[in-house]
């Protein structure tokens, strides 16, 4: 293990006592599973305890999840947290840290559960640190409604890099829903003198590669032919750019479809998971039209990066005093949900501007 962080002081809103209770509430607007996976990260990095109700209120299935459990009992193990209410089905936690150490962690899901969100969850803590950590998960790599394992190596991580805290990710097997069974392993090197460097993102620059690869893991090579000439016909891409690549066929079953685009200082990558019952061509038509929507646009990324990449930069920009922006092509209600989450946490300003029809969002401290 190594040395700990402690929160600063003055961390949070306001320079409120960073031991006081924060309430937040799950019922609030577009509140769901990624509200309590960032409150976790923030209060793991400033110290702040908080307690939240009625998880996931508006969800089909309200409560917490297995992933849910999962990202509490990771973020209590790099933390050493004390915890209550961290059960399946559970609407509510307290969730008080202690302090964030470096080390070798292995964190699993169950199911199917995405082992990549649990990833995110701690990420942002441990690249503060003064020593490395190692991650090893096991769940889902490539399931619905959550990043797949490509998404978080090409398109998050090299952010990340930048920020200071290099990482390196090996994908070692496959866990598609709904079986999971999935695993990777990261490794995470802290940024020198834990001096993070938050930096403007405004332009995506020249496309450099553009390429969809298909996943099929003990499903026929027919739903692969498919999706690939269903989006290379809705794009205009050609054959070269069109790609099946090999996979041990004992880690499924399971289909992913991932359309890249290579941009000079951005990389973005758009997904969609195959289901029982939803035809090749109604997954390929859901990443081609991502695709385009993201092509129209002049901002450096896409709405999903967007979301995920707003967190550790205010981390970045309340660590270094160094304000940081960056323009999206969209601002979903989970996104703006977020802003006001770590709002909440962190002494940070965060503002969103029109820009071209997408947004600019502006961290100062």
């Amino acid at each position: 293990m190594g040395d700990p962080v402690r929160a600063l002081p003055g961390a949070a809103s306001g320079g409120a006592d960073p031991a006081s209770l924060i309430d937040l509430d799950g019922a609030d607007g577009e509140c769901g599973g990624q509200w309590l996976r960032s409150a976790l990260t923030l209060s793991m990095c400033t110290g702040r305890p908080f307690r939240m109700r009625h998880i996931r209120a508006h969800r089909e299935r309200p409560g917490l999840l297995r992933g849910h459990v999962a990202s509490i009992s990771a973020a209590q193990a790099v933390c050493g947290a004390q915890v209550q209410g961290a059960e399946l089905d559970g609407s509510s936690v307290a969730f008080t840290p202690g302090e964030i150490r470096a080390g070798d962690y292995t964190f699993g899901v169950g199911g199917a559960g995405s082992c990549m969100l649990v990833l995110q969850t701690v990420w942002p803590a441990l690249m503060g640190l003064a020593e490395p950590s190692r991650i090893t998960l096991r769940g889902g790599t490539h399931t619905p409604k959550a990043p797949p394992f490509q998404f978080i190596q090409r398109a998050y991580a090299p952010l990340m890099d930048r920020l200071g805290a290099v990482s390196e990710l090996r994908l070692r097997r496959h866990g598609f829903h709904p079986m999971g069974g999935g695993g990777a392993e990261v490794d995470i090197t802290p940024a020198e003198a834990g001096r993070l460097q938050p930096f403007d993102l405004t332009e995506r620059g020249p496309l450099r590669a553009a390429y969809a690869e298909c996943l099929v893991v003990a499903v026929p090579r027919h739903v692969a032919n498919r999706e690939l000439d269903t989006l290379a016909k809705s794009l205009g891409w050609a054959p070269h750019q069109l790609h099946v690549p090999a996979v041990r066929q004992n880690e499924g079953p399971g289909n992913a479809l991932m359309a890249t685009l290579e941009h000079e200082f951005v990389t973005e990558l758009f997904t969609a998971v195959g289901e029982k019952g939803v035809s090749a061509e109604t997954v390929a038509r859901a990443v081609s039209r991502e695709v385009r929507e993201f092509q129209v646009s002049r901002a450096a990324i896409g709405p999903y990066l967007a979301d995920q990449w707003v967190l550790p930069l205010a981390l970045a920009v309340w660590r270094s005093g160094t304000a940081a922006r960056f323009t999206c092509s969209a601002l979903t209600g989970r996104a703006l949900a977020h802003i006001a989450l770590i709002r909440r946490f962190l002494p940070c300003h965060i503002t969103t501007e029109p820009f071209d029809g997408g947004w600019t969002v502006v961290v100062s401290p």
